[in-house]
């Protein structure tokens, strides 16, 4: 991991964004790995997390390892463009981010922790790259769905941005918004959910970074437990 190597690349407006497509994107009804459903129905036990972390193949595959996930798909986010295609995300003119729609128990699993594995495994200081990919659909991103998950985001962010500058390191450039500023999350094309559990061997560059997240400083008690609600969806 290279901290630091960003190149910039300039984000679409809204005018000039694809335009996008009615049909919604038709996507497996199990999940390949957790072999629950794909897209749980909405449940007031559950919250969901989006992130965008570069190529979602890999990113898919951290978060569905962890304990009290219970879903994760890979998809659009942050953009534009409606139902977008891969390919028409690529040319990066609708506005998104590759990203991960992450589903967990907040019982089992503190958001936190899901930050923490967020912000161990890319870089988030390189604006619009990843590596060797390129371009405004490959930003680093949180999409927040509660007050809590927010804060957290914050948190975290301010810990290991002292963490990145003590090591002599540059800017977080990650974006964070709420999920319901940034738009609706579009579900990618079959054969890119949970790509590296069918494909094992397949593209990923996704790992520790060589950092540590603390986060022994938030906690569920932080905000009390009925403020971390997700809006209707």
């Amino acid at each position: 991991m290279f901290f630091g190597l960003g190149r910039p690349a300039q984000m679409v407006t809204r005018q000039e964004a694809l335009p996008g497509r009615s049909e919604p994107m038709q996507i497996p009804a199990q999940h390949a790995v957790l072999k629950g459903p794909l897209a749980p129905e909405p449940n007031d036990s559950h919250r969901t997390l989006c992130v965008g972390m570069g190529c979602f193949w890999g990113a898919e595959r951290l978060f569905w390892q962890l304990p009290g996930v219970i879903a994760t798909a890979a998809g659009y986010a942050g953009g534009f463009t409606p139902n977008p295609t891969y390919a028409q995300v690529c040319t990066g003119r609708t506005g998104h981010t590759e990203a991960v729609l992450v589903t967990y128990d907040p019982a089992q699993i503190e958001v936190a922790s899901l930050l923490k594995t967020f912000w161990e495994n890319h870089d988030p200081t390189t604006a619009n790259r990843q590596g060797n990919d390129v371009g405004t659909q490959y930003r680093s991103a949180i999409y927040w769905s509660t007050p809590q998950q927010q804060q957290a985001a914050q948190q975290t962010r301010e810990a290991f941005q002292t963490v990145l500058s003590e090591a002599g390191l540059g800017e977080i450039t990650t974006e964070i918004r709420a999920m319901s500023e940034a738009g609706p999350f579009y579900y990618a094309e079959p054969e890119h959910q949970q790509y590296l559990a069918k494909n094992p061997n397949g593209y990923c560059n996704h790992g520790p970074n060589g950092f540590t997240c603390p986060v022994g400083l938030l906690s569920s008690t932080d905000l009390p437990a009925q403020t971390d609600v997700e809006p209707p969806r």
